[in-house]
């Protein structure tokens, strides 16, 4: 079956990681395993000692602002629109569709598949492609994971749920600025470009409405002390975010050079993930196992594997596995 025409009732929710799984399978500890398996920076942001305070106080009103304002500043978010930090942008995805009453939600597929999941959960029906009377649209941009950019014009749901949480590799590219416009909500990510997974952080770009209805689902301090503090440096570390742009440029280059050397056609992908076409993707993710190295199959797909960036030690571990 081709990736276009996968269903929504046959869709299973696999995700990268699962490296725990890997390990039952084929042996070793966490440890002896590279995991090539997510879209994570291998390289995260440094993260400064925190004051102890921020361990046993809850989030002030003064921390927040400093965040939306770093926010604000790095995206370059329009003025008219709202912004709101939450644990994780699962934890809005997985709260959108009830901002709206159930109808027809496009999302063109295949795609990060948390999205369809949710809108099945509040009683979306779901289209695989914008067409009249759908009242909700998903573009994830870059797409998951073929790497895909959206254009603005589109964009054209009453509800529109813009997913740019690998969009700041790209940022000429970023729609953040439509989430002026009623109906549309811009997701971004934190931990996947910042390389911080674990902090669980992920903001919501749009009008004031809608966030509102979103912050009362989340309830009151949604975002860890800590977690508001290392993303407020990180934001304003705008030397960070281009050196780290342009290493991962050079990195993602490197893999492709690397599998198309070992047979592997490259279809797209982001510079945090490259995406690939093999004969027979269930042996080569069979084959890098033996040795440790973990990657990502899609169970709509017999030929294409998906792998993230090595760290600076994981080069020499990656060739001799391939």
């Amino acid at each position: 079956m081709s990736p276009g025409t996968m269903r929504p009732d046959t869709a299973q929710r696999d995700h990268g990681g699962g490296l725990d799984r890997a390990v039952a399978l084929h042996g070793g500890t966490r440890q002896d395993w590279l995991d090539l398996s997510t879209g994570i920076n291998p390289v995260p942001y440094p993260v400064a000692p925190l004051p102890e305070r921020l361990w046993r106080e809850l989030p002030d009103s003064g921390s927040a602002e400093a965040l939306e304002a770093a926010a604000r500043r790095f995206w370059r978010i329009p003025k008219e629109a709202c912004v709101l930090a939450a644990p994780g942008a699962s934890a809005l995805i997985a709260r959108i569709p009830a901002l709206a009453p159930p109808g027809r939600v496009a999302i063109p597929e295949p795609t990060y598949n948390e999205h369809l999941a949710a809108f099945r959960a509040q009683g979306w029906e779901w289209l695989p492609e914008l067409a009249p009377g759908a009242t909700a649209q998903v573009a994830v941009h870059p797409n998951n994971p073929t790497g895909r950019l959206w254009q603005a014009d589109e964009i054209g749901a009453p509800l529109c749920v813009i997913d740019e949480s690998f969009c700041d590799t790209c940022p000429d590219a970023s729609l953040v600025g439509l989430a002026a416009r009623p109906g549309v909500i811009v997701l971004k990510s934190f931990g996947k470009f910042w390389g911080l997974a674990g902090l669980r952080l992920g903001f919501a770009i749009g009008e004031r409405n809608h966030l509102r209805r979103l912050a009362d689902l989340l309830g009151p301090w949604p975002v860890s002390g800590p977690a508001v503090a290392v993303a407020t440096a990180a934001l304003d570390d705008c030397t960070w975010a281009e050196t780290t742009r342009a290493r991962l440029a050079r990195d993602s280059a490197r893999l492709d050079a690397l599998m198309n050397r070992h047979g592997a056609r490259t279809l797209g992908g982001t510079t945090l993930f490259r995406l690939y076409e093999v004969a027979d993707a269930q042996t080569v993710q069979q084959r890098l196992a033996r040795h440790h190295v973990w990657s990502r199959i899609f169970p709509y797909s017999r030929s294409w594997i998906r792998l993230g960036l090595p760290g600076p030690e994981g080069w020499a571990r990656l060739e001799a596995a391939l």
